[in-house]
This record gives structure tokens, sequence and C-alpha cells, in this order.
């Protein structure tokens, strides 16, 4: 059985359950075990590319820390955590100056420089469970329903620190979604911004991108809409005016996996 450290962040732990809930009964149900670290702090929601802006890290750093001392790859699964997770992770891999600033304030044992193998639930089911495998465990697919992944911005870029998949022609939820026999739905809109969090101060200019995103996700004929994010997935739902149906993949593996009845929408 492989173990993860795993961050679920804050909103998971609020607005987002349904997104934490399956990702844990499904990863139980496929053999793998995830562990919170003790003492886990919100790691910022955004990541903060100014060089002296050191502060707004070490919540990320503690937690990567954490898994590099439990000698175990760290696991996330809503896409702002994992942004700034491993975003954070890369940066100090490859900058002294910043890691020296880091381990200077936190005073650690050792000092982190970047050890902890960092995961998006997705990766862990691509990478490690494998489709392939997990497909063989599916005992309710999602035959003849047409399935359309939403990446939006976090999980795919910056590319170089992310190192997901091809941010301008991404697979992985693609693949997912073959592995739990659907259709995917493949639309212009699946990578673009759904307007983020311009949606606290200027609503109208994320409804009309979220309404971008389900237009052309609803003219190519999907049924649905899969995402990892807690805020596209408020947009898409709450903002775009569309009928289209919203959900968290996690959502969908549960029902697969036969640990969630079915969705009636």
């Amino acid at each position: 059985m492989n173990t993860f450290t795993y961050y679920p962040g804050c909103t998971l732990r609020t607005k987002a359950k349904d997104l934490d809930t399956y990702a844990r009964s499904s990863a139980e149900a496929l053999g793998i075990t995830l562990e919170e670290p003790e003492n886990w702090q919100c790691c910022g929601g955004a990541y903060t590319t100014a060089k002296d802006e050191i502060a707004t890290k070490l919540s990320a750093v503690r937690t990567l820390n954490a898994a590099k001392e439990a000698g175990r790859p760290l696991v996330t699964v809503c896409s702002a955590c994992h942004n700034v997770i491993k975003q954070t992770n890369y940066d100090i891999s490859k900058d002294e100056e910043m890691a020296a600033k880091v381990n200077n304030y936190l005073k650690l044992d050792e000092p982190y420089t970047g050890e902890t193998t960092v995961y998006h639930y997705l990766e862990m089911l691509r990478d490690v469970v494998g489709f392939d495998n997990l497909k063989k465990q599916v005992v309710n697919p999602f035959k003849g329903k047409k399935i359309a992944a939403y990446y939006g911005c976090l999980l795919l870029r910056p590319s170089k620190a992310l190192a997901m998949d091809d941010p301008e022609n991404p697979t992985i939820i693609e693949d997912f979604i073959k592995a739990i026999g659907g259709t995917p739905v493949i639309y212009a809109q699946r990578n673009e911004c759904c307007g983020g969090y311009i949606t606290m101060e200027d609503k109208a200019q994320a409804s009309k991108r979220s309404s971008k995103v389900m237009d052309s996700a609803k003219e190519q004929g999907a049924d649905m809409i899969i995402t990892a994010c807690p805020l596209c997935l408020y947009n898409l739902k709450k903002n775009s005016g569309s009928d289209l149906p919203v959900y968290y993949f996690t959502e969908l593996l549960a029902e697969a996996l036969g640990l969630k009845e079915a969705n009636n929408e």
C-alpha cells in the first residue's frame, strides 16, 4: 500500500468538502493511504512571485518539510493549493538565496531545499495507481456520458514548475475520463481562465469569462464539466448562468468506484 502525506487545504474543510471526502474514500479503495501533516496551515491561496516575499511561503515549506521528515511524497487535490505548494517547492530547489532566507527563518533541524516529491491527485492516479489499473476497478462506468475537463489556469501554469502536462494541449483529465468509462469532450476554453479571484471585485467580468467556458463546452455536446478547483467550480456553477452540471472530478471517481450514489442531474 502506498502512503502519501496529504495536504487538504482550507477550502476542503468548508465549501469544497465533496472534493476532499471523495478523494479520501477513493484513495482508500485504490490502496492509497493519505495522512495529513500535523498542524498544517493555509498555503496562502495564491503564489507570490516577488523574490523578497518570504513570509507567505513559509506555511507551504512547513508542509513540504513535514512530508520530507515522514519520508513520503506529498499529494494535494485543490488546484490552488497544488499550484502554491508546487511552485514553492520548485523555487526553493532552484533559488539558493530564497532557500537560505526560508531556512534562516524556520530554523529547521535540517535545511529544506526542495527534496519532497509533490503530486497532484490526478498525477497520483496517472503515475502511481495507473489509469489502466483504475479502469479495472471501475464498477459504475460513465458509459455514454460526454464529459468536459476544465483545467483552468492553476493546474498547468507555470508549466516549468507545475510540470503536470502540456499547458496548451493537456490530456491528463481526458485520460482520467476514459478510465472511468466516459467520453472526453475537447473544447476551446478548457484551459482558459474562468475569471478566478476577480469574482471578488468584478463579478460581471468573472461571469463573462465563466459563461464563455460553459458555452464552449456545451456547444461541443458536453453533458457535464469536471474540475479540481473550488473557485473554478464556484464561478462555473454560480456566475456563468449555465444549466450545464459541474462536478469535482473526485465525485465522478467515487461514483465510478461504487462509493457514491449516481448523479441524477
